[in-house]
């Protein structure tokens, strides 16, 4: 989902419903997801549009047949029990005919096509990146679908537009555990009253709010700032 087309608004207080899209903002820096889910922030650059460009073809709600599966387009998500929601990039399901409830003519011998498997996709404009955030974002889709679909979802996958690879990616164990504490660390997060603190990084350097969260003025506590001298990132 494009966040310049779609303008996040403030997620409020741990009780209220978190975006999927938090959890990948707050693995890549606690602050920036603030910025953008408890204060409304958001800036595009370069990097923003790049992704819009990545998410053209399934930004918009619809759906195709493919060799068995149906593509669902820009499918809306939900966990009642989790508290979060969004809009998965692409899910792929399988159905499968299945005997029509009690409540229809069973006489007429109608029945219904039952979604029996899914997976979610997301599409990332770069390769792979050294952080677990876009597993973690994908984990809480599939974390969704079981909810909504009431089946397992074992694995979904990452599309790379830049190298038009597709990357499954297995929902173990322990993917599903880092996804959950995550959860709940992004919720304590979003209900303090204050931004976690800036700090200088590599990341820094693409991120769009940089103008705004303004890491170069933050001064490690053990040493005084010093103006005009380079700072090494950490």
């Amino acid at each position: 989902m494009s966040l310049a087309e779609n303008p996040p608004t403030p997620a409020g207080r741990a009780s209220e419903t978190v975006p999927i899209s938090a959890l990948n903002h707050y693995l890549y820096c606690p602050r920036r997801a603030y910025l953008i889910h408890a204060e409304g922030l958001f800036v595009a650059n370069e990097h923003t549009l790049l992704g819009d460009l990545a998410h053209e073809h399934v930004d918009s709600p619809g759906y195709e047949q493919r060799v068995g599966w149906t593509l669902l387009r820009a499918l809306p998500l939900f966990s009642d029990k989790l508290g979060l929601s969004g809009k998965a990039d692409l899910v792929e399901v399988q159905r499968a005919d299945h005997p029509a409830s009690a409540l229809s003519n069973l006489s007429s011998g109608v029945h219904e096509r039952k979604i029996v498997a899914a997976r979610p996709v997301e599409y990332k404009k770069g390769p792979k990146r050294r952080w677990a955030n876009d597993e973690v974002q994908l984990c809480a889709q599939a974390l969704c679908l079981e909810e909504m679909f009431g089946l397992a979802v074992p694995a979904g996958a990452v599309f790379h537009a830049q190298s038009q690879q597709r990357r499954e990616v297995v929902f173990d164990t322990a993917l599903r555990a880092l996804t959950l504490s995550t959860l709940a660390t992004l919720r304590s997060t979003l209900a303090q009253s204050v931004a976690p603190p800036a700090a200088l990084t590599p990341r820094c350097d693409g991120c769009s709010l940089r103008s705004l969260c303004l890491p170069e003025a933050t001064v490690a506590p053990d040493r005084p700032a010093r103006l005009f001298e380079p700072r090494d990132y950490p």
